[in-house]
């Protein structure tokens, strides 16, 4: 999973710091999800429902978990908004989810897989893709392409 700022010169390539300056939100609500240095989403898999942290920064995938919270790799998670409980799973794909991450002049809508130990990240403007991270971008690039040019 996740994500972070990601701006087309590589600004945030930095750390964390450099990062804060965007806000993460819900696309549903607007509610900020990263009220520190954490993103925070509502996960749920089999019965097992628990916060999660993601990291704020592209193509690193720590994931901060409850004490005794577990995210076995391969496990398909539903991820959801803790404001407003919508589901973040995207239109584009059933495999990844969508957030909002803004700063005072950029708006971008970040794709994340939702499948524990995927690495597979994705900022889009409105005029297209600024950046990907992960080893497992491939197999999304792919759909993606399908679904803009072979309609």
């Amino acid at each position: 999973m996740l994500l972070g700022c990601a701006l087309p010169n590589g600004m945030c390539g930095e750390g964390v710091e450099e990062c804060m300056h965007w806000t993460y939100s819900c696309p549903h609500c607007d509610a900020a999800l990263n009220p520190d240095t954490s993103i925070v989403l509502r996960a749920a898999h089999d019965g097992t429902k628990m916060l999660i942290g993601l990291h704020p920064q592209p193509g690193n995938y720590e994931v901060e978990l409850p004490p005794g919270g577990a995210m076995p790799p391969g496990t398909r998670w539903d991820i959801s908004c803790p404001v407003c409980d919508h589901s973040l799973v995207s239109d584009l794909s059933d495999e990844l989810c969508a957030i909002d991450m803004c700063s005072q002049e950029e708006r971008h809508r970040v794709y994340f897989s939702r499948v524990a130990g995927e690495e597979a990240t994705f900022v889009v403007s409105a005029e297209g893709m600024l950046t990907d991270h992960g080893v497992h971008t491939d197999q999304y690039l792919e759909h993606m392409v399908h679904l803009k040019y072979m309609r």
